[in-house]
């Protein structure tokens, strides 16, 4: 039996925050030490922060996590509001539970953010897991589109921004999938949301996150 939470960043407390440190510690750990860093020392975040989460919890303590951040996008030449879905992670003991749960639990929310679209990223090693999930039209897979972000931490060694070209997945929510705009590069103007961007790994955890996927590389 899951019991969700849904709220505002500004409603966790201290020892919220350190639960869900642990938590993304151990699901993204098993991924490599890389992923679980950022989540060192209480923070449970990575990129950029979310506005809301919601966060499942059972028996045992947190099942999964997903955050959403709205935020304007640029899809070709077009502005685009939407609701950026990442920091996603399951207990690596409940990895089948899928995506599905948490968009689920976060639909409401996303309605009243009044967003067009939801929109996250993931690697092509995890096509054919998301594809079931897109089965039904709840969303849809773009191909082909490069996505441009900033790096959120400065390093003198490094670019300022990151382009990738992950599978973009894209939700409908005040909009339908067939007016989301043309476009072959999606500019973030800023930092992704979480560690890894929708990321997912088979053996140990599934992420849907930020640095690459996240969830999500």
């Amino acid at each position: 039996f899951l019991r969700w939470k849904v709220g505002w960043e500004n409603q966790l407390e201290r020892a919220d925050h350190e639960e869900l440190s642990e938590f993304f510690r151990k699901s993204y750990g098993p991924t490599g030490a890389f992923h679980a860093k950022p989540f060192e020392g209480g923070r449970s975040w990575a990129g950029a922060r979310p506005e809301r989460r919601a966060i499942a919890y059972d028996s045992v303590g947190i099942a999964s996590h997903m955050g959403v951040l709205r935020r304007f996008i640029k899809v070709g030449e077009t502005d685009l509001l939407v609701a950026e879905l990442g920091l996603y992670a399951v207990r690596p003991d409940l990895e089948r539970m899928g995506i599905a749960h948490s968009v689920g639990a976060l639909t409401p929310t996303l309605r009243e953010l009044g967003v067009p679209f939801a929109f996250g990223t993931v690697r092509h090693a995890m096509r054919n897991h998301v594809e079931r999930y897109c089965q039904n039209g709840m969303a849809s897979i773009l191909t082909g589109v490069r996505v441009r972000s900033s790096i959120a931490e400065v390093n003198p060694d490094l670019p300022s921004t990151r382009t990738e070209e992950p599978l973009v997945v894209i939700f409908p929510v005040g909009r339908p999938l067939n007016e989301w705009p043309p476009g072959t590069l999606i500019e973030r103007n800023g930092s992704e949301l979480g560690s890894t961007s929708i990321t997912y790994t088979r053996c140990r955890a599934t992420a849907i996150t930020g640095r690459k996927i996240l969830v999500y590389t």
